[in-house]
């Protein structure tokens, strides 16, 4: 065990440094709120491919998901052939509205369609699910720090959320996007590096790590059960991933406002299906290493599943890798909690203040509010963590994190289908069905595995707005 040493805190203290203030450096120059958060709508595809995928998988995948392998087997890898096949939907039924017409915020899309009570409803719904399952992620992150310092949750999460918020504050949606590009490659890079060290620290390598794990059935992939209750099945992850990324990449503001600030709509759309071919490699990629460490530990229980990879990267791995592999855990975390941080300052500019103060095309004045929105979301998603922390025993990061998200998506969704496949249903009839869809996921989720809520919530959505609106009057808010 070769513990924290000196060279592993310069190393970490050198990457943190150095990312914040490039962060913040990449924001010079900017004059209004279309630069702070659409980046003058100029970032090119590849950037934005990776900055997706850092903002969905970064934390999540870095810590929780070799849990998920090692407490289980491969059947999480179901969800990525789903989450590919919503991508390609999503390309092609709803990004072509959005380019249709300089959207700002997913949720504008929802006020020409019905009105300006349906684009704060929305909004809203998207700020309270972000800040939640955000929340965990910022969590999920501080159990390393912790593990290092010794310093207590509060403060571990703390310091993390300073360091992000610094880059963001001042970069804005430019600093998020290619500082997450740097941060992925990064924390891929570490997950190699984990590989090649349980390789070398196993007598038997890799060779005898498939076969004791093949030996114990951690190896399956498929999973044919047609159990509602199963969590990852083949139906669940090609229906219910394939639902979830619609909403989740079609109607969430963190991953819709990256997508606007593509040149266009073909770079949009190449960003977004890019993103999905290299999910598979990622998740897949830490599904081994957590296979790789429950052959090394032989299985032993662990308090949490979240803290089993970074007990391997703390006490395993020689000086200087270690503080390497520890600075891909904090790029994780804050590419994470700053895409959080800037889509929730760019919804509560442009979908509640700009609107009710007059500001809607004053740039210069959307810039300043946007940096004070900055640091409200921010405090709030630390103290949201911090308020995590006494429920965390017990519990998988990413699990509860996409679970929270897919209590409301099918809500989300239902109300874009409204929109993009009606003409009938107005703004009541919309509001109504997305409260009743998420009304009814909520009271029969314990009924069913988390990858099937959306797609209850977003049909009982649509249902509900279409049998409404034959009878409320089609009005809108002005």
């Amino acid at each position: 065990m070769t513990g924290f040493t000196t060279l592993d805190l310069v190393v970490l203290v050198v990457y943190l440094a150095g990312v914040t203030a490039w962060g913040a450096w990449l924001g010079r120059g900017q004059t209004g709120g279309t630069d702070y958060f659409l980046g003058s709508r100029s970032l090119p595809w590849v950037a934005v491919m990776l900055s997706v995928v850092a903002t969905e998988t970064s934390t999540l995948t870095f810590l929780s998901v070799p849990g998920v392998s090692y407490m289980g087997s491969l059947v999480f890898l179901q969800l990525t052939f789903g989450y590919l096949a919503g991508r390609i939907l999503v390309s092609t039924l709803l990004l072509p509205a959005y380019y249709a017409g300089s959207l700002t915020t997913a949720y504008e899309l929802l006020e020409r369609r019905f009105g300006l009570r349906a684009r704060r409803f929305t909004s809203g719904i998207f700020m309270v699910t972000r800040l939640l399952a955000d929340s965990v992620r910022l969590f999920a992150t501080a159990i390393p720090l912790a593990l290092i310092t010794g310093w207590g949750y509060t403060t571990s999460i703390a310091v993390i959320g300073i360091l992000t918020v610094v880059y963001t504050y001042f970069g804005g949606i430019k600093a998020v996007v290619w500082v997450d590009a740097l941060q992925m490659s990064l924390y891929l890079f570490g997950a190699a590096v984990a590989i090649v060290a349980i390789e070398v620290v196993l007598p038997g390598g890799w060779s005898q790590v498939f076969a004791d794990a093949s030996a114990a059935g951690k190896t399956t992939v498929l999973d044919f059960s047609t159990d509602p209750t199963v969590t990852y099945t083949v139906f669940a992850g090609l229906i219910g991933g394939a639902v979830f990324t619609m909403a989740s990449h079609g109607t969430d503001q963190l991953i819709v406002q990256r997508l606007l600030t593509c040149t266009d709509l073909r770079s949009a759309q190449k960003a977004l299906i890019g993103s999905g071919a290299v999910v598979i490699g990622q998740f897949l990629l830490f599904l081994l290493v957590g296979l790789g460490l429950w052959a090394f530990y032989d299985g032993r229980a662990f308090d949490s599943s979240d803290a089993i990879f970074a007990t391997f990267i703390v006490e395993e791995l020689p000086p200087g890798v270690t503080g390497l592999l520890i600075a891909g855990v904090f790029a994780a975390a804050m590419s994470s909690l700053s895409s959080s941080i800037n889509s929730l300052a760019s919804a509560t500019a442009y979908d509640y203040w700009a609107p009710m103060v007059g500001a809607v095309n004053d740039e210069a004045r959307t810039l300043r509010a946007g940096k004070l929105f900055t640091l409200v979301w921010a405090g709030l998603l630390v103290a949201g963590a911090c308020l995590f922390i006494p429920l965390s025993e017990g519990t998988s990061a990413v699990e509860v994190a996409l679970g929270v998200a897919s209590l409301v998506y099918g809500g989300l969704l239902g109300a874009f289908a409204l929109g993009v496949l009606t003409k009938q249903p107005g703004e009541w009839a919309a509001i109504i069905g997305v409260g009743v869809g998420i009304g009814v996921v909520t009271l029969f989720k314990d009924a069913m595995a988390w990858p099937w809520y959306v797609l209850v919530g977003s049909t009982v959505t649509l249902v509900v707005g279409i049998v409404v609106g034959r009878f409320a009057p089609h009005e809108r808010s002005p």
